[in-house]
């Protein structure tokens, strides 16, 4: 008999997985965050800034009816030792190493200036977080993630990289540079059962997308998707999820336009 028949709980894929995710505390880090919680993954809220909204997703995730737990870690993903101190805690709060990171902190400039007008220190700013931010939580994640199946580094991109528009020069750029990265990756990694994939999210409705677009920019965001709409965050975390389980073990080195056909 089906377990749904049966009355028994639904398969938890994940179940006592430990997950870190980066820039959790708003848009599709928290919803990935969220998603990966219902799978049964215990939580590392990773935030920058927003701390009330991280520690407001960490308390849901570990109140819901699922047996997945969560804690709130403050991290400037551009600083080594703040990475570094990130999956010290994980640790610390679940008694062992984590299986999955996804690196979802990112900016954008919505001011958009064409390269032409890129201040040096905009250019910076935006590689720092990233670029820089996911190079060093990769690096922790290769040493540190459990060896031998389950280990999963998932880096989240955009399809920008595939579109180029203008004034997108430095995220287009920086984005590239996690592809790239993410693909020598996942080759390094030989051996040791961690794989390493991007998911490159098209226009999504966040607070970082609507930042600086007027009702007309958004108009012609939608107008390039052949679905007819601004993709949700519940769109790209499954997508997350579906890597971050068994049953995405033999997709590696990969990017995965989420982005309902624009590019």
């Amino acid at each position: 008999m089906a377990a749904a028949e049966s009355g028994s709980p639904p398969a938890l894929p994940l179940l006592g997985r430990v997950a870190i995710v980066t820039g959790a505390s708003r848009g599709i880090g928290r919803a990935i965050a969220a998603h990966l919680a219902s799978l049964g993954a215990h939580l590392v809220v990773t935030y920058a800034a927003s701390a009330a909204q991280a520690e407001l997703l960490a308390a849901e995730i570990t109140a819901s009816p699922s047996p997945s737990r969560a804690i709130a870690v403050r991290a400037d993903v551009s600083k080594a030792v703040e990475v570094k101190a990130l999956f010290d805690a994980a640790e610390a709060a679940f008694g062992g190493a984590a299986h999955i990171l996804v690196s979802s902190a990112g900016v954008l400039d919505p001011k958009y200036p064409p390269l032409a007008a890129t201040p040096e220190e905009d250019w910076d700013a935006t590689f720092a977080v990233n670029a820089k931010g996911v190079f060093l939580c990769c690096r922790e994640a290769a040493n540190r993630l459990v060896r031998g199946g389950g280990g999963r580094i998932i880096n989240i991109s955009s399809s920008v990289v595939g579109s180029l528009f203008p004034r997108f020069a430095a995220y287009a750029a920086s984005k590239a540079a996690v592809e790239a990265m993410t693909k020598v990756l996942a080759k390094e990694l030989r051996g040791t059962g961690i794989t390493a994939n991007c998911v490159a999210p098209g226009a999504v409705a966040t607070e970082m997308f609507f930042a600086g677009k007027s009702e007309e920019d958004v108009k012609r965001a939608v107008d390039l998707v052949p679905l007819g709409r601004l993709g949700e965050t519940e769109d790209i975390a499954p997508v997350v999820g579906f890597l971050a389980s068994d049953a995405g073990q033999w997709i590696n080195g990969q990017v995965v336009r989420v982005n309902g056909g624009y590019v």
